[in-house]
């Protein structure tokens, strides 16, 4: 069944990833990959969140599910933080086997969506859908343009009740939108342990529940 909720969503993409596949053999490639989807999947889960799906070489995770909207909007800058702390640790784990170390880029906003199982035959599965998780898409991609790893809109912060004042921020006009977003632009992720921290989200992959 549909219903409207609250959550946060999280959309994260892989940079210059069709050069690097290019260049390597099937077999590197599809082992990259599932090495990459596998530290992304634990860093999301492990915060609270849910894959939703892959897509190509992105991931789409959703946050509150289970639970309220501020603390999806809590796990969500969690999994960003710990999705740049495993990155980094498969950066140097697979350093041998890299011309050049992986770098994503990530989008988060939160927002009234419909939640629900959609999908046909054995392809179901409870996903979202509306403006809210289009925006997050579009902060994604917009890493792009800033030269940042995260995109996050004010309301993930005022929601989360975390203080991201100290970071870069400007009001953005997201295609689809009629009015300017407000978002923080986030060179690395990694930066958010301050601010979680004094929040109490400091340790990684520790806001289940």
């Amino acid at each position: 069944q549909g219903s409207e909720r609250e959550i946060a969503i999280l959309f994260a993409d892989l940079r210059a990833f069709t050069r690097f596949s290019e260049k390597k053999l099937p077999y590197d490639v599809v082992f990259v990959m599932n090495q990459y989807f596998r530290a992304m999947g634990e860093a999301i889960e492990n915060a609270g969140g849910q894959v939703d799906k892959f897509i190509g070489d992105g991931v789409m995770a959703l946050f509150g599910l289970d639970t309220d909207a501020g603390r999806g909007c809590a796990q969500a800058l969690v999994a960003a933080r710990d999705m740049a702390i495993g990155l980094r640790r498969l950066n140097q784990t697979l350093a041998h086997d890299l011309p050049e170390p992986l770098r994503i880029g990530i989008g988060i906003h939160a927002g009234t969506v419909i939640v629900g199982e959609m999908g046909h035959g054995r392809v179901m599965s409870v996903t979202a859908i509306g403006d809210a998780v289009n925006t997050a898409s579009r902060l994604e991609t917009m890493t792009k343009q800033f030269g940042a790893q995260l995109v996050v809109s004010k309301r993930v912060g005022k929601r989360a009740g975390v203080n991201l004042k100290g970071f870069p921020h400007m009001d953005l006009d997201v295609r689809g939108r009629t009015e300017p977003l407000a978002a923080y632009i986030i060179a690395d992720a990694l930066e958010l342990d301050r601010v979680l921290a004094a929040a109490g989200l400091a340790k990684e992959g520790k806001t289940k529940g």
